[in-house]
């Protein structure tokens, strides 16, 4: 039986009817532009997120750079973030003018490690920028009560975490502001790009909707420059429909994630932790072990897709050579670029599929 890594088919199969009534529905209105869905999906996001405002966004990275650029950051800040993440994290401080300085993880959760925070943190460091990696909330607590010690904001990138826990608080609602990504592949995925920020501070929501969509006040009124970073009313009535449905795909998620801890018991790999403050979404199901390129291959020659997210190191890659960080660094990044691998993870996934798997993942080690 062949496995993809991401069955985006069978999701539509699932709820094709209602699907396709509400995006029929903005064509049949001609609401293309900041339409009345986007206001609906902005209602019911904050609500789920449990903030106060929801600001639909163009996608994910703009969400960020967006909202670094509506708490004032620019040239000559910096922002605090983790060096194991994709690159629109880094690319959205960047692009705002101030500069990114890394902090090494934690090899079990692949989140930014607490521990080694504050040293990171300089005069200039205006915000501190965890991400909910894989799904897996980072440590909240302590980078809170760091961050509220030096007066620093904290920005969280939850765009792989739609709708994971910390402590009991929905992922997103903790710091000054949070990014999601609505990629399709996400938990939550439209059907092209589309992301939101979610806040509860009036000042940031305002800035929000200013900066995506050229500064105006009213038409031809603009108060400052902004960009075009409008949230698609399609896309929001896709994720209108999808949202209804996110808390169950989530315990689909965790039931995948627990068949595969059960089946890949005992062989020399890790599995992905499970702090007692998290309550995770499997975005992705990672794994890490030493032969990870021979295993893939393997999975591959069965027709079971893969992922790695992510292969090279963040300070390692061409982008940032001119940031002269060194190789050994940042020494978990670097040691899980070696090791991860990303098993097939979707909400749709059958038991016979993750048997399928997990018998040729342990057939790989000879068990």
């Amino acid at each position: 039986m062949s496995v993809p890594f991401v069955d985006l088919k069978a999701q539509y199969r699932a709820i094709k009817p209602e699907i396709d009534r509400a995006m029929q529905a903005v064509v049949d209105n001609c609401d293309f532009v900041l339409g009345g869905e986007v206001d609906a999906f902005e209602r019911d996001w904050a609500r789920y997120c449990e903030t106060a405002d929801a600001v639909g966004i163009s996608n994910g990275t703009d969400a960020l750079r967006l909202a670094l650029l509506a708490f004032g950051v620019g040239p000559g800040d910096e922002v605090v973030t983790a060096a194991n993440t994709f690159i629109a994290t880094t690319e959205a401080i960047s692009q705002t003018g101030a500069t990114f300085r890394l902090v090494d993880i934690d090899i079990a959760t692949g989140n930014l490690d607490v521990a080694q925070l504050e040293s990171a943190i300089t005069p200039r460091t205006r915000v501190i920028l965890p991400v909910h990696l894989y799904g897996q909330p980072a440590d909240m607590d302590p980078i809170l009560r760091i961050a509220s010690g030096r007066g620093i904001d904290v920005l969280e990138d939850a765009c792989q975490a739609h709708g994971a826990r910390y402590k009991g608080r929905r992922v997103g609602s903790m710091g000054r502001a949070a990014a999601f990504s609505f990629y399709p592949a996400k938990n939550l995925g439209a059907y092209g790009d589309a992301g939101a920020a979610v806040t509860s501070d009036p000042e940031v929501a305002r800035r929000l909707r200013l900066l995506r969509h050229h500064g105006q006040v009213a038409k031809y009124d603009h108060v400052i420059e902004g960009y075009c970073a409008r949230l698609d009313t399609i896309q929001a009535a896709v994720l209108r429909v999808k949202l209804a449905h996110l808390d169950d795909w989530n315990a689909r998620r965790r039931q995948v994630a627990a068949w595969y801890g059960q089946r890949l018991a005992g062989l020399p790999l890790v599995t992905p932790a499970a702090p007692a403050f998290a309550d995770p979404v499997f975005h992705v199901y990672v794994i890490r072990t030493g032969p990870r390129d021979g295993l893939r291959e393997h999975l591959s020659d069965l027709g079971i897709g893969t992922g790695m997210h992510y292969p090279i190191p963040l300070h390692r890659t061409e982008a940032y050579v001119r940031m002269g960080y060194r190789q050994g660094q940042f020494p978990a990044a670097e040691r899980a670029a070696t090791e991860i691998l990303s098993l097939p993870m979707f909400a749709e996934m059958t038991e016979a599929q993750v048997d399928e798997v997990a018998g040729a993942v342990r057939g790989f080690f000879g068990a």
